[in-house]
């Protein structure tokens, strides 16, 4: 690979941590936002599913103006409302008539930024002139894993120093990496995912192809069978282990993504060695049996070793399902990644939601959420069996 876009790559990697930052910081705080601010649970759930709904929107949008103002500029914009929605976090809860209308404005904001970040990032690394596309995506996807796995250690640490109530520190320190890599992005090279002259398909011709449907509906599966458990995971280690939120961030999400991460960076070193489907039907099935361990297994810590087990069982999932899309379709180009990731915060959103609403029906039973989000882990590994009948035929 020309070593020029060795930075870009770089960039890249970062860019998932910025994800990961957007997407995993403010649930840490759900039960402050609660005690201090009086605000609900039912509200609370509200902000996942709005932060993955408006990235949703912003997925179908981005298809219409990426490629006209370019992927550079795009990447500005995106890593710009990042570093705007974590400073706005810490400003107009206090400011605002109804401090969930602040937090609202300001998950809003940052949702932009990460909406732009799944549809870009993947293309861009896509386009790299690297050997093994598999291995890169896989391990590009990691990072979200390590960010992740920052975002949870880091905060937790500095919360148990400093305390939770300094929790708007801690937010201005985060939207310091978004704020850095937008000026690496400025400068690196980024290649263009079609030959000079080449278009991509259009929406209309994507969804004329049955092969996209199912691999839509595997992104969905993908989102949703990774974010059901790990929105909770930190909720239901204090509940179910009865223990305090610093042992409940170390405990729950942060094993989560230490395994998921774990799982892309395996497939990411020694991808070339192993069938990338059969992977994913083995993962499918390790991650039936850990909703099913979580959910039905009433040991309490039983349950959480199946959060972990499912952070290392969703892992290939969504980088999996990028690469073998770019793999049907590579003249897919950017409206082929927008949709991919407009399915994937489609699930995003609608696997956190399911456990809430099912809990909150049931007496705040979160066991009997994550068993009936079970669904989705069996839905994609349906799809991956339709996969398999395509490339027969």
């Amino acid at each position: 690979m020309d070593k020029s876009y060795n930075k870009t790559l770089y960039a890249c990697f970062t860019g998932y941590i910025v994800q990961a930052i957007v997407n995993n910081f403010v649930p840490l705080l759900f039960l402050t936002f609660h005690n201090s601010y009086g605000i609900p649970m039912t509200q609370i759930t509200l902000l996942i599913t709005f932060n993955f709904g408006l990235q949703l929107l912003v997925d179908i949008l981005s298809v219409t103006f990426v490629d006209r103002i370019g992927y550079r500029r795009s990447m500005l914009i995106a890593h710009f409302c990042a570093v705007t929605g974590f400073v706005l976090l810490t400003l107009l809860p206090d400011i605002c008539g109804s401090a969930f209308a602040g937090l609202l404005i300001a998950v809003a904001v940052y949702a932009v930024g990460g909406g732009l970040l799944e549809v870009l990032v993947s293309p861009i690394v896509e386009a790299c002139p690297t050997e093994n596309k598999e291995k890169a995506m896989s391990l590009l996807h990691s990072f979200y894993c390590w960010g992740h796995v920052a975002v949870v250690l880091v905060s937790t640490v500095f919360f148990y120093f400093f305390g939770i109530e300094n929790w708007r520190v801690m937010a201005w320190i985060w939207s310091l990496i978004p704020f850095a890599n937008m000026i690496l992005f400025a400068k690196v090279p980024i290649a263009s995912l079609m030959d000079e002259g080449e278009k991509g398909l259009t929406i209309g011709q994507l969804f004329g192809r049955r092969i996209f449907w199912v691999l839509m509906l595997m992104m969905i599966c993908a989102g949703a069978s990774e974010q059901a458990v790990s929105q909770w995971a930190s909720t239901f280690a204090e509940m179910g282990l009865n223990v305090s939120k610093t042992i409940g961030d170390l405990a729950g999400p942060m094993l989560f993504a230490i395994l998921m991460g774990s799982a892309r960076a395996f497939y990411g070193k020694y991808g070339e060695r192993i069938d990338l489907e059969h992977f994913m039907i083995g993962s499918s099935i390790l991650c039936i049996a850990s909703y099913l361990c979580i959910s039905l297994v009433p040991n309490p810590v039983v349950g959480l070793i199946g959060c972990g087990v499912c952070g290392l069982s969703v892992g290939i999932m969504w980088p999996g399902v990028f690469s073998k899309a770019a793999a049907f379709e590579d003249k897919g180009g950017t409206a082929m990644f927008a949709l991919l990731a407009l399915a994937g915060d489609v699930g995003c959103s609608g696997g956190p939601t399911v456990v809430g609403m099912v809990s909150g029906a049931l007496n705040n039973n979160l066991r009997m959420g994550i068993l009936a989000a079970v669904v989705f882990p069996i839905l994609l590994l349906a799809g991956l069996y339709l996969c398999r009948l395509y490339n027969k035929r």
